[in-house]
């Protein structure tokens, strides 16, 4: 984002953004904590202080997206400050996530595949596409960029990994068994199991406060064109995200319950603090696609809500495990121009 530095110093030092419109009630105090780039997929620590994320950010010499980690009561110095560096610098990395002893950050990367950045997917079909890299594996790094344990080690993508609040569990996406379906797995990454078993994309998926529950993106094709197409990208190292929608089930599969039924993309779905909704990302309402917003659903799949009304990209959201605050990755506030995906955290209003 092409920012005046001046401008972005008092920004920074009164941690204060006016991205924000009237009719987001349940947002308040704004705060941006990343100015250029794409920034997404930010997570709390167990202990609220810090948050990890991924950044292709090249004013920090990336070339694809690489993991950071942010205290979010202090932010960055100034807007090209390179907050502190967690993954090795090779490959690609994704879906990061903090260990229960705050010191320690999980994360999927293809460094082991090769140095270089994977190439990112083309339009196939015309259609847009996610790529599903089979050099993914999931690892943990200490706070200071060193990876201490490499928790998967099967051939095939193993990506999208996340932490149960109780810190016991980790859920995560692979294609091992041919699809692409979650796995549970201990914390040290023993006893892995497989929950989910239907023909699609499982992916995304985190757990309910308590952690009984799990909630993830799901596409379910159905006829025979759509299982042919599915089953053609797949084998391609490819999927295509628009056309999901958000499910629920028990921590060992049972109970599986689809929750929306919008249409289009549904998709970054997190438990909300008392764990009776789902947030979640849509372009359900958009006549153009690009067009996502926030919004919130009861666990029967009643009560849509929509949360975001500023720009046009707002998703990944998370709550902190206070359930006080609420970090999501938005375009607001982006120059004319520019594409910008930033990182910003308000003050949740239940």
């Amino acid at each position: 984002m092409k920012i005046n530095i001046l401008v972005a110093i008092l920004l920074l030092s009164v941690g204060y953004t006016t991205a924000q419109t009237p009719d987001e009630k349940h947002l308040k105090n704004i705060k941006q904590l990343t100015f250029g780039g794409d920034n997404a997929e930010a997570y709390f620590s167990f202990n609220n202080q810090y948050v990890s994320f991924q950044s292709n950010n090249p004013k920090w010499g990336l070339q694809c997206d690489q993991i950071f980690y942010l205290d979010v009561n202090k932010g960055l110095k100034n807007p090209d400050e390179r907050p502190p560096f967690i993954s090795t610098g090779k490959g690609r990395t994704t879906c990061s996530y903090f260990m229960p002893d705050n010191k320690h950050i999980l994360f999927a990367s293809t460094h082991l595949g090769s140095d270089s950045c994977p190439p990112p997917a083309k339009p196939y079909l015309n259609k847009y596409l996610w790529a599903i890299y089979d050099t993914y594996d999931i690892f943990v790094s200490d706070m200071k960029g060193k990876v201490v344990k490499q928790l998967t080690t099967e051939k095939g993508y193993d990506a999208e990994a996340t932490i149960s609040p109780k810190g016991d569990k980790i859920v995560f996406t692979s294609t091992r068994d041919g699809d692409l379906d979650l796995y549970i797995m201990d914390i040290d990454g023993k006893n892995v199991k497989r929950i989910t078993n239907e023909l699609g994309y499982d992916g995304g998926a985190f757990f309910s406060p308590d952690g009984k529950k799990l909630v993830f993106r799901a596409s379910r094709p159905k006829s025979p064109e759509e299982i042919a197409e599915y089953k053609k990208l797949l084998s391609m190292g490819l999927v295509a995200p628009t056309d999901m929608e958000i499910y629920v089930c028990n921590v060992d599969g049972s109970d599986l319950k689809q929750i929306t039924k919008l249409g289009k993309a549904n998709w970054a779905p997190y438990f909300t603090p008392k764990g009776d909704k789902i947030i979640f990302s849509s372009n359900h309402h958009s006549q153009r696609g690009y067009d996502f917003q926030l919004y919130t659903i009861n666990l029967d799949g009643t009560g849509v809500e929509r949360i975001t009304n500023n720009s046009i990209f707002n998703a990944f959201p998370m709550f902190s495990y206070d359930g006080k605050k609420l970090i999501f990755s938005s375009n607001r506030g982006n120059a004319p121009g520019s594409r910008d995906t930033n990182l910003f955290i308000a003050d949740w209003v239940d």
